[in-house]
């Protein structure tokens, strides 16, 4: 029998789950910016913030950001690094990549941007001081295996950052679950002309290891000193781990 895993709330495939999140990050690449100012109020780019002055990334360091399509986090990072460190832009979606590189490139920022899946990294290993992986993770089939292969990847002593969505505190469910299932994907209707993509992300977030149970995976990826933030009540958790 084959196996399964989770599609937001429906059970398919495994075999079938990467290109059933291609569709929709391809339906929603152009806009993916602009909805995300919509949802998030444009708190996401405060949480992409707070990731990078968390990672410590240093000038002249190396840093992978998978899942990175959009270009946020290579931005800021490149920022840090300087001319003399590496940023390589990474993503399993062509799409998103494009946008991300095209979006650097018009900003004056030229990094190596790659397409490829997280749990099969095609880097050396012990190459990178810092990966970061932002609202991607809860994407992957395999999430052990895409710890393992960035574990991999990381330097001694380099640090892996996980911004993703979470466990919100419990009082505020009531309300963040009809945002998230009401409001959410008539947003993607309107503004992408995609409910559907949208409701998926309502229910991808409900099926994401809470902050404990990330923080025990990563734990079980070989990662050390694992501890996370909770950004807006939980809605948000950034961890962060590293390999020794």
């Amino acid at each position: 029998m084959d196996k399964t895993t989770s599609f937001g709330f429906a059970t398919i495939p495994e075999t079938e789950k990467a290109h059933r999140v291609a569709e929709v990050f391809t339906s929603v690449a152009n806009k993916y910016d602009v909805m995300n100012d919509l949802m998030s109020a444009g708190l996401h780019r405060l949480w992409k913030r707070f990731a990078v002055q968390i990672s410590g990334v240093r000038a002249g360091e190396r840093v992978l950001d998978v899942a990175g399509g959009s270009g946020d986090l290579s931005r800021q990072f490149a920022r840090c690094v300087g001319p003399s460190g590496e940023i390589w832009l990474t993503d399993i979606n062509n799409a998103m990549l494009r946008v991300g590189r095209d979006r650097l490139i018009d900003e004056g920022i030229t990094v190596p941007a790659v397409q490829c899946d997280a749990e099969n990294l095609p880097f050396p290993s012990n190459y990178f001081n810092c990966i970061s992986i932002a609202f991607g993770l809860r994407n992957v089939t395999h999430k052990d295996t895409a710890l393992l292969e960035m574990r991999r990847v990381l330097k001694p002593g380099g640090r892996l950052l996980v911004l993703e969505f979470s466990r919100i505190w419990k009082p505020m469910q009531p309300a963040y679950d009809a945002y998230s299932f009401h409001l959410l994907p008539r947003m993607g209707k309107l503004i992408a002309g995609d409910a559907d993509s949208y409701r998926y992300l309502a229910e991808s977030i409900r099926m994401h290891p809470s902050q404990e149970e990330l923080k025990r995976m990563m734990e079980e990826a070989g990662l050390h000193h694992v501890e996370y933030f909770n950004l807006n009540a939980g809605i948000v958790a950034l961890h962060r781990g590293y390999k020794i």
